[in-house]
């Protein structure tokens, strides 16, 4: 079984009324509170913080250069659309 990483302290200041929803769904799971709130930053951090995380990735290689002209990439978008045309009416 993996390790899991060394644990952090934080402090967070959070609304009531979403620490008391925290503990009905810890206490429906008979889960700690701390495990559940755990468990929502990691799906946060899968969902919307990795797109995050790829955009700004996307950002860094366009700073580099990496880029694909538009031109290229609407010509190949052409191509492909062109095809599927082809197959559509011979089939």
């Amino acid at each position: 079984m993996p390790e899991e990483p060394a644990a952090v302290e934080v402090s967070l200041r959070v609304p009531a009324d979403v620490i008391e929803t925290f503990d009905k769904i810890a206490a429906a799971l008979q889960q700690p509170r701390s495990r559940v709130m755990l468990r929502a930053l990691r799906q946060y951090i899968d969902d919307e913080g990795q797109e995050v995380l790829d955009v700004q990735e996307g950002i860094t290689e366009l700073d580099r250069g990496e880029g694909i002209p538009i031109e290229d990439v609407l010509a190949e978008m052409d191509e492909i659309i062109a095809k599927a045309e082809a197959e559509r009416s011979a089939g």
